[in-house]
């Protein structure tokens, strides 16, 4: 067994020591209750839940790699998925159990506006922060390396420019459409988008399939280590502590199987605290790192884990608004007003034809009771309001009281 075997080994050991309260010299303290006793009978103790290779997989993964799934009497499988699309068929073909998704692509399905309509769930938030978007060197040798200069370049028509999200209703489209509107192009007409998933961007862009893209990370520190582009924002930027992927599943299996899903948010919880500790994110860039999950080299994730940022264009800098995994709680708790504002969106960029009653949505969708119940559990704290107000980097406010008039308000719109 060589040195990193050994390494991963002993932490993994230390983790679950510290979750069943084993002490360093090796005696046992009373485990707490706060587990599977507390939460009822598991009804479907079998499970797969699946993940896309992105930095923000990692408290799904973690929760599998650390036992914590089994701590609280699940037997899961991590699955290991292609594309977005592929996630979304297999959540609403029952064949993924639950699964790492984008927040607006559960809204998407929904609704119908994202694939095939089916009653969905979001059980609680996984991260905050910690996406960018990558613009090539190619337009960095046309002139352009920030929104302002994109807009003229674009204005010029010498050609077409085009630009990668990763799925129509998901969170990169949003923070790709919401920065372009923002410096005055509009994604609908003055460019052209395509959907690539977030593993094949690095490779697209290198063959100059696109001019830029949003995705979470790696890929756009991969980018950057790879000289092939740079970063022209973050998401952080864009909307400090937004909510990007989040725990998904279906209405039907929340139903079915409640005790089963409050096990699964405690399971995710407890990694998510875990990652949040500085100190742990090196040895779990190294273990999401490997061929079984993200397969980038640990380098490429940690910078980044670590609020450590540089642009690939001379610039660097320490983000503190890097990505969050739990941020005592707030990270992982689904407020409604979130969930309003991806359907504000959707609205914006025609996706959805006509106002819906937001509130209303949100409330089908987003697990308030369960989560808050199994949070409660295991000490995480939860607030009291589900719905808050947010201020994007435009300065333009989002009040889900007036969720309506903010779809349609904005100047560039479908």
């Amino acid at each position: 067994m060589n040195n990193a075997e050994l390494s991963r080994r002993d932490f993994l050991k230390h983790t679950l020591m510290a979750a069943a309260g084993i002490a360093a010299g090796g005696s046992m303290a009373v485990p707490s209750r706060a587990m599977a006793a507390d939460i009822g009978p598991i009804e479907k103790p079998d499970l797969t839940i699946g993940f896309i290779p992105l930095t923000d997989c990692a408290s799904v993964v973690m929760a599998s790699e650390l036992g914590l799934f089994k701590k609280y009497g699940l037997n899961v499988t991590v699955s290991k998925e292609a594309s977005w699309a592929a996630v979304r068929d297999k959540l609403v073909l029952g064949q993924l159990d639950a699964a790492h998704v984008l927040y607006g692509l559960v809204y998407g399905v929904q609704l119908g506006i994202g694939g095939p309509k089916k009653d969905m769930a979001v059980l609680m938030g996984l991260n905050h922060n910690g996406q960018a978007i990558t613009l090539s060197n190619k337009v960095k040798e046309e002139g352009a390396v920030n929104g302002e200069q994109l807009k003229k370049l674009v204005a010029q028509k010498k050609r077409e420019y085009t630009f990668a999200q990763t799925f129509p209703t998901g969170t990169h489209a949003m923070w790709l459409y919401y920065w372009l509107a923002a410096n005055g192009v509009d994604p609908m007409k003055d460019v052209k988008t395509i959907v690539i998933p977030p593993p094949q961007m690095v490779a697209n862009m290198r063959v100059g399939n696109m001019d830029g893209y949003c995705v979470g990370e790696p890929w756009n520190a991969r980018a950057i280590f790879d000289k092939i582009g740079f970063t022209a924002t973050t998401t952080q930027g864009i909307w400090k502590n937004h909510p990007e992927k989040v725990l998904g599943t279906t209405k039907e299996f929340v139903t079915k199987y409640p005790n089963t899903a409050k096990a699964m948010i405690c399971a995710v919880l407890e990694a998510s605290r875990h990652i949040d500790a500085m100190a742990n994110r090196a040895k779990v860039s190294e273990i999401i790192g490997g061929k079984s999950y993200v397969n980038a080299p640990p380098p490429v994730i940690l910078g980044r884990m670590q609020g450590k940022y540089e642009d690939g264009l001379g610039k660097s800098w320490q983000d503190p608004d890097y990505m969050k995994f739990y941020n005592d709680g707030e990270v992982n708790f689904p407020y409604l007003s979130h969930g309003m504002w991806f359907l504000t969106q959707h609205r914006r960029w025609g996706l959805l034809k006509q106002d819906v009653d937001y509130l209303a949505v949100a409330k089908q969708i987003n697990q308030v009771d369960l989560y808050t119940a199994a949070a409660k559990s295991i000490g995480v704290p939860v607030p009291a309001n589900p719905l808050k107000t947010e201020t994007l980097f435009d300065g333009t406010v989002f009040d889900p009281a007036k969720a309506a008039a903010y779809a349609t308000g904005f100047a560039i719109k479908a």
